[in-house]
């Protein structure tokens, strides 16, 4: 398996070289040369796996760089009922209207990037001490990448790790939950803007090939291809928790903002799963729903984007987006650099007429919910079922019940626990409703914090990060 790049002038990578590497050279995401396919015989047998014998089965056909024996260790030593609460790892539940939840956010930061970055951390520690090498990451989250970074990465050797959040722009819960540590391994940099400039500010390092290349800068960020990969495996597991035959067709409501964990579905549709829709929920930062409404893609700037209450989701220039229209413009690598340009230049671009193939070819679909469609379908879902959900799981579960069709069999995968955005839960539930929290995140808001407020410049994050890393190199 060798891995391109999405505009078409880097050279082709294995695994570990894209695992290692961020952005590829020319400024393009990698991806699978070509998608493996999966028979109608081997999805019978996939059934009967269980979680971590299913993830080694799917990753194998990805990673072939990587002997089989340890990759099979690395997958088993991830996915463990100690990690993830059970040894479902990803249970699925069904709410009263037969809508199903698939269950993401077991994991040790309660949300779902949990279930890829746990396996990161694991295969970034074993390329590195195979290739005796040193690896400094450097992301951006809006909200729960960071932490289930921070806590995948936490001690792990030859690792550090510097992560950008939106100052003041994230639950008090996940500003604690990521500020609260206190590894020598761990930078936390607030800057004063929105997600996108956090994101902007990680493309801008990543794109200086000598500063990367000398600092050894690596991301996490769901534009590293093993992110993508590991949130495959759990559309094929959630597949077959609610299928009995290959001939029945199961859909997927996402909630959606920098297309990352939606793109897994993408990847495991072109695989051969059967897949009938992919469903992006957005909120109130709806550029996704208006490029899958209309085909346009119009990245918004920082001061346009709202501040909601699911703040995970605020993001108006989402990055795995360009691994989709890679497939949907036929993988013209000419074509995609000059799209590009056009966002880079805060222009976007218009593939109207290819509107139809995103509905029919890719099954995608989109819908968007407000601020006060979410808190009702938190009370409403409460109400029925006795569940406390997210506010971004609110906004799947909102889309997918304005957007099922008869017949259809709807999941929609679950964002994070309502502990995250307890705020938001009250103002929903009643001011005084005892949000329910693992007794390991007790009073985590009053721990002690340690963050570097730093302006919405790359040139200074860069100085910082240098500053850092020479007293690390020395």
């Amino acid at each position: 398996m060798k891995y391109i790049s999405t505009r078409g002038q880097s050279p082709q990578m294995s695994f570990c070289e894209v695992l290692l590497s961020g952005l590829a050279t020319d400024g393009g995401l990698s991806m699978p040369k070509e998608y493996p396919q999966i028979s109608a015989a081997t999805l019978d047998a996939w059934r009967r796996l269980d979680y971590p014998s299913l993830a080694f089965e799917i990753m194998r056909l990805f990673i072939d760089d990587i002997p089989e024996e340890d990759l099979r260790f690395l997958v088993n030593k991830t996915y463990t009922a100690e990690v993830f609460g059970s040894a479902e790892i990803t249970p699925l539940r069904t709410l009263k209207d037969g809508l199903h939840v698939l269950g993401l956010s077991n994991g040790p930061t309660l949300a779902f990037k949990d279930i890829a970055m746990q396996f990161l951390g694991n295969v970034f520690e074993y390329v590195l001490s195979k290739q005796s090498q040193t690896l400094n990451i450097l992301g951006a989250t809006s909200g729960d990448t960071g932490s289930a970074a921070e806590y995948a990465m936490r001690g792990k050797y030859g690792i550090s790790v510097f992560m950008l959040s939106p100052h003041n722009k994230m639950s008090a819960f996940q500003r604690a939950q990521m500020y609260s540590l206190q590894d020598e391994n761990i930078f936390n940099i607030a800057v004063e803007g929105m997600f996108d400039d956090c994101q902007d500010i990680v493309k801008n390092i990543q794109s200086d090939l000598a500063f990367k290349e000398k600092y050894r800068i690596g991301t996490v960020n769901s534009i590293n291809w093993a992110r993508i990969l590991a949130q495959v495996v759990y559309y094929f597991k959630a597949y077959f928790a609610v299928s009995d035959h290959n001939e029945q067709r199961v859909s997927f409501c996402v909630p959606s903002g920098n297309f990352g964990d939606i793109c897994a579905g993408h990847v495991a549709r072109m695989m051969g799963l059967p897949i009938g829709r992919l469903v992006v929920a957005t909120n109130e930062n709806d550029v996704l729903d208006e490029f899958f409404q209309s085909g346009q893609y119009r990245p918004r700037a920082a001061r346009e984007v709202a501040v909601t209450s699911s703040p995970s989701m605020d993001i108006a220039k989402a990055s795995n987006l360009e691994r989709f229209v890679f497939d949907l413009v036929e993988r013209d690598t000419v074509q995609m650099r000059a799209l590009w340009a056009e966002v880079a230049a805060g222009r976007g671009f218009d593939l109207q007429t290819k509107k139809i193939a995103m509905q029919q070819q890719f099954g995608f679909t989109s819908g968007r919910s407000t601020h006060g469609q979410r808190i009702d379908t938190i009370r409403a879902v409460y109400a029925e079922d006795h569940e406390v959900i997210d506010p971004h799981t609110a906004a799947g579960v909102y889309v997918a019940r304005q957007l099922s069709q008869a017949g259809e069999t709807m999941i929609c995968l679950e964002t994070a626990l309502p502990a995250k955005f307890e705020e938001t839960i009250r103002e929903a539930l009643g001011a005084d409703f005892a949000v329910p929290r693992p007794s390991r995140w007790d009073n985590i808001e009053q721990a002690a914090q340690r963050v570097q407020v730093m302006p919405n410049n790359a040139d200074a994050v860069k100085m910082y990060l240098r500053e850092n890393l020479d007293k690390i190199i020395d």
